[in-house]
């Protein structure tokens, strides 16, 4: 497996691979319309949208992309960060994609400078986060109103 950069020439095959990931893995979770919804924001132009908003990294197995994560500022703050993205293909989980791609999103810059790392997690996904060391930020692992739990790491930042 590789982990890089996101390239442009990326967005087909990640925005097919998050779509799957949608479809099969939230599907128990989340309404068909919800799962449709999302399926359109990350279309290839919202990829793209989404790599240009942060540092986006894809995961690679045989030349397909099998896996993403993005991180970001959070709230126009040097101190808080948001990871933005992260998902693996259905049939790539349970391997460690996720675990290295966020290692590879937690040894970023924008990573590194925070004192508090914020995000957003499925229904499916916050005992993967929680396992990794994220907790919940309103004390439980209940979902707010959009489906979403949140969730965020407190640590001291590495300064220049």
């Amino acid at each position: 497996m590789l982990i890089r950069r996101f390239l442009p020439e990326d967005a087909e095959g990640t925005s097919g691979m998050i779509a799957a990931s949608l479809r099969v893995t939230n599907g128990p979770d989340y309404s068909a319309e919800e799962i449709e919804e999302l399926v359109e924001f990350y279309s290839p132009a919202g990829v793209l949208r989404r790599a240009g908003e942060s540092h986006m990294y894809v995961a690679q197995e045989k030349g397909a992309v099998v896996g993403c994560g993005a991180i970001s500022g959070c709230h126009g703050s040097e101190t808080e960060s948001c990871i933005m993205t992260l998902f693996v293909l259905p049939d790539c989980q349970g391997r460690g994609v996720g675990r290295k791609l966020l290692e590879t999103l937690e040894a970023d810059e924008i990573f590194l400078r925070a004192e508090r790392v914020e995000l957003s997690s499925s229904v499916t996904a916050h005992g993967f986060y929680k396992k990794l060391g994220y907790a919940y930020m309103r004390g439980s692992g209940e979902a707010d109103e959009h489906g979403s739990v949140w969730m965020e790491k407190r640590r001291t930042p590495r300064r220049p």
